[in-house]
């Protein structure tokens, strides 16, 4: 979906820091950062009160505007702004989720299962389905080697992007997802 007119001008009065422009931009996309919060949570089997909610929400919007709208100011206008806010709140929320050590609603077995599934379910530009249980992913991890352990580990535990991947452990780009579909073979056998 390309970048609409009115979130254009709304991105342009933020980082012009005009009046009224930043409760503009909480309006317009609160909703969406507050589904993002509560959809992440239902992914990983969290019951959070709306405490936590708010707190997450605040997180995200803290993020926004670290270091002058450092955030902001670094959307390559290719998308529709919501997507990107999408994004960057699921990896807001998940390494707050993650630095808090919400506890975990599943059974041992159960978040296997559900770990691994979601492994199986990442794509490979979307890290909105990346998998989310990182302690489940350790575990499951330690059957792998090499290659095969790097790949996962930057992909569902670092957020990294096949070619983020490619420069940092050196292996052909188009290597990647057959790399992880072998690593999830391999882990598919350990939770089974």
């Amino acid at each position: 979906m390309a970048l609409l007119e009115i979130d254009r001008k709304l991105l342009q009065r933020c980082l012009s820091r005009e009046p009224q422009a930043w409760e503009a931009f909480v309006e317009r996309f609160l909703g969406l950062v507050l589904h993002v919060v509560r959809h992440t949570a239902k992914s990983r089997s969290l019951q959070i009160g709306p405490q936590d909610e708010e707190d997450l929400v605040a997180e995200f919007f803290a993020t926004v505007v670290h270091d002058d709208f450092a955030l902001l100011r670094r959307f390559r206008l290719e998308s529709s702004l919501a997507t990107y806010l999408a994004v960057v709140a699921r990896r807001v929320v998940v390494r707050e989720m993650l630095r808090r050590s919400f506890p975990s609603r599943l059974s041992d077995g159960a978040a296997s299962q559900r770990a691994f599934e979601s492994m199986a379910d990442a794509s490979a530009e979307s890290p909105e389905r990346r998998m989310s249980n990182r302690e489940e992913v350790e575990r499951l991890m330690s059957g792998l080697t090499g290659p095969e352990a790097d790949v996962v580990r930057l992909y569902h535990l670092e957020g990294k992007s096949y070619r983020e991947i490619s420069s940092t452990i050196g292996i052909p780009e188009n290597s990647i997802g057959p790399t992880l579909s072998r690593a999830r073979a391999k882990m598919r056998q350990i939770v089974a």
